[in-house]
């Protein structure tokens, strides 16, 4: 039996894990791909408080190391099912199932991607999904926001304070994005829009993204748009499905919770990426990791 069960082992978990264990409590966490979740994809981080520069893979590491250093118990497996008792939970996995007074939920989302044969090699290297986190490494540079909601035109609207000229593809002539967002986007000097294209191939030169190559959907005929950055804002997927007994689930499949970070379901919390919530950046993530192991500490020792 532990204290607290955190599934998922990014920011938002292992900040959880870190104010857990700080408050006296054993922790069990468990991460099904890599240590840190999308920071530790990202090349460079330079909006994270107190560190002007370091790599999402060297700052997920640091996180790491801090908790497995206070004691924190690790397993790298994926959960299948997850029960609640009258007085402790039951988190399984293929091989073994594990007993807590709490659980805490830090899943995380994936961004949803357009799945080219170069993608996963030039992430770093061009390809970025956060135009906040990634955005000043482009400055006066051309750039391309690929999407058509409101995500891909708050990237466009942000990257055109210090990118040289910005162009969003579409794959119609509309766009779901809110009107207003829209209006103000196309009012942008240095801002584009190509609409009814898709993108087919990332072009490269010395490894690193040199253009886009795009199709118009109504005409057939083939462009290159040559851009030093492309942000792909097609959305993100949560993975929240296995947690729905206990959780309620909004439209896109987000666990609904607010600042509290407490679900309808007692000593079941969230944190992270994966809940409802506005701003999705890794200090927002940490935030909550804090948030959620406090509450779960509360529940604990009521």
């Amino acid at each position: 039996m532990h204290d607290i069960i955190i599934i998922g082992a990014g920011p938002a978990g292992l900040t959880a894990s870190l104010y857990a264990l700080r408050s006296g409590k054993s922790v069990l966490i468990f991460e099904k791909e890599s240590i840190g979740g999308q920071i530790s994809t990202s090349p460079k981080v330079e909006n994270y408080p107190s560190l002007k520069e370091i790599s999402g893979m060297e700052l997920a590491t640091n996180m790491f190391e801090q908790v497995m250093d206070l004691g924190v118990e690790f397993e790298y497996d994926e959960i299948t099912n997850i029960k609640k008792f009258d007085d402790h939970f039951e988190v399984s996995t293929s091989t073994d199932t594990f007993s807590s007074l709490a659980v805490i939920i830090a899943t995380g989302v994936k961004h949803k991607k357009l799945n080219l044969p170069n993608e996963d090699d030039l992430i770093g290297s061009g390809i970025s999904y956060c135009a906040t986190c990634d955005g000043p490494f482009f400055k006066d540079e051309d750039v391309a926001v690929i999407g058509d909601g409101n995500s891909a035109f708050q990237y466009a609207a942000l990257l055109a304070n210090y990118c040289k000229k910005v162009t969003i593809c579409t794959l119609f002539d509309w766009f779901v994005a809110d009107k207003a967002l829209v209006e103000k986007v196309k009012s942008l000097n240095n801002v584009s829009i190509i609409t009814d294209v898709s993108t087919t191939e990332y072009l490269t030169s010395n490894d690193e993204l040199c253009g886009l190559k795009l199709k118009n959907l109504k005409t057939n005929e083939f462009i290159r748009l040559d851009v030093k950055g492309c942000f792909v804002a097609i959305g993100q997927i949560p993975d929240n499905k296995i947690f729905s007994e206990y959780v309620d689930l909004n439209e896109q499949g987000f666990i609904i919770a607010d600042e509290s970070c407490k679900t309808k379901t007692d000593g079941l919390f969230v944190c992270g990426d994966c809940r409802t919530k506005e701003v999705r950046q890794v200090t927002t993530a940490t935030s909550d990791g804090a948030i959620a192991a406090i509450q779960a500490v509360k529940f604990i020792d009521r």
